[in-house]
């Protein structure tokens, strides 16, 4: 078995390719990943991604072979692939879609999920905030945490594509084990310090009801979701709210 490069008792961090380790993990309730769309090389011209310092982002910026998002979705029994139209992952009833409220003429509108959920299509009015950790396709956390509440029964979540650890920190947030893989080592440090803030108790907020514009850290009390184990809802949080 790979050794974890960062793991306390809701998070574990691996460094390396995400197909070495998917063999060794089990089954997980929910798989939350945002892997590259493999259209770097089109952020061009008057787009933040023509700037020199994401010049790394167009170099790794490439797509998953279709065999290889079907072992990543096979690791989980709810799944969420974000950048799902611009993969093969067949027919979807319940696709979510981010709705960049605040999106500037060269991005996009909007961002899609694939999902395998039974349930309607959904939407999230957001807007796009600054890419606080380093990373140069950050998702915001709100984002990752509304995914989070869009499954069911989730007690453990696995993310083959973690980049700076958003999906993990929501995950912790909320009381769920969860499992990163990220091949960059300088985002599993990254994620490793995100992961690692963890404070007393405040007042609690569910995810549905967050604001739309508050601090960027605020600390606030761990959920205390029926569907986590009691041991992780005893542990006491930082919840970073990006947007």
């Amino acid at each position: 078995m790979v050794t974890p490069y960062y793991q306390d008792s809701a998070v574990t961090i691996y460094h390396g390719d995400f197909r070495d380790i998917l063999p060794h993990l089990e089954k997980a309730d929910l798989v939350l990943t945002d892997p590259p769309y493999g259209i770097g090389d089109r952020m061009q011209g008057g787009t933040w991604g023509s700037k020199e310092k994401y010049a790394d982002f167009r170099k790794w910026d490439v797509a998953p072979l279709p065999e290889t998002l079907a072992a990543v979705c096979a690791l989980g029994h709810q799944i969420i692939v974000w950048g799902g139209n611009y993969f093969e992952l067949g027919p979807s009833r319940c696709w979510l879609v981010w709705d960049k409220k605040n999106a500037v003429p060269t991005m996009a509108d909007c961002e899609l999920a694939w999902t395998n959920l039974d349930k309607p299509a959904k939407r999230l009015s957001l807007g796009v905030g600054v890419h606080v950790h380093g990373h140069p396709t950050e998702k915001p956390l709100q984002l990752f945490t509304w995914c989070i509440s869009q499954a069911v029964d989730v007690h453990t979540i696995i993310d083959p594509f973690m980049g700076s650890g958003t999906s993990l920190r929501a995950a912790k947030n909320l009381c769920i084990s969860s499992i990163g893989i990220e091949i960059e080592e300088k985002y599993c440090e990254i994620a490793a310090n995100r992961m690692s803030q963890e404070v007393l108790q405040f007042e609690k907020q569910e995810p549905a009801s967050m604001p739309e514009e508050v601090s960027q850290k605020e600390n606030i009390e761990c959920v205390q979701n029926q569907r986590t184990t009691p041991a992780l809802c005893n542990a006491d949080y930082t919840m970073e709210l990006e947007l």
